[in-house]
């Protein structure tokens, strides 16, 4: 339990990171939240930033860093990519064995449905807007295999999906991440970032609901003289 608490905490070190498997620690991690059922735990939303202050960092001896920061935010992408093609596939094929599983304190029925009910209400834009929402985001792809969402749909919100929560997020973070103030601040800005990138879609599902349909007046018949 504390090497896993040690690794969780380490992941809001972007040096740690660096020597750690860089690049393909970041992709595993964003891989893994969005396609593992059980990676529902990892920080997502950090770690697109974090790897927007190492492509920063990397830029000062880079001959074209806008090339690198295009490079790992089409890389993390795919690796966004793949992993909710991976959980649809999970949905599909064993989603009847998650229903049936029993609660434990890795897995619950309760983020399934709650996936689920989010999105019966946004449809197709679900698979969109929970990018931006931990542990939603894991589960929202496993929910669309469960219902069979038409695949050709599904592709398209999860491609449109990554590339504007990746593209976003390690924009952010590269664009900031030389500054000194965010350095020496960098986990309450990684905590502002969570709650920037989540808050305006919790506001949207509780602003945005439909108003009840009023029933038409009724007209009155004309008395007969």
């Amino acid at each position: 339990m504390e090497v896993f608490l040690e690794f969780f905490n380490n992941l809001t070190d972007p040096d740690w990171i660096v020597t750690h498997g860089g690049l393909y620690l970041l992709l595993f991690i964003v891989f893994a939240e969005t396609g593992i059922l059980i990676g529902f735990f990892l920080p997502g939303d950090p770690i697109l930033f974090i790897s927007g202050v190492i492509i920063a960092n990397m830029s000062l001896s880079a001959t074209n860093p806008v090339l690198t920061l295009l490079y790992w935010i089409i890389l993390i992408s795919i690796a966004a990519i793949v992993g909710n093609f991976v959980g649809y596939w999970c949905g599909k094929y064993f989603g009847h064995r998650l229903l049936k599983m029993k609660d434990n304190w890795l897995f619950k029925k309760e983020y399934i449905h709650k996936a689920q009910e989010f999105y019966e209400k946004r449809g197709g834009g679900a698979i969109i807007l929970a990018r931006f929402l931990p542990i939603v985001r894991t589960f929202a792809p496993i929910v669309a295999g469960i219902v069979e969402m038409d695949f050709r749909k599904f592709a398209l919100y999860n491609i449109v999906g990554a590339i504007i929560w990746v593209g976003t997020l390690v924009t952010l973070g590269y664009l900031v991440g030389e500054n000194p103030w965010v350095q020496r601040n960098l986990e309450y800005v990684i905590m502002g970032i969570v709650v920037l990138a989540t808050a305006p879609v919790i506001v949207k599902l509780f602003t945005n609901k439909k108003k009840p349909v009023e029933a038409p007046a009724q007209v009155e018949e004309p008395h007969e003289v």
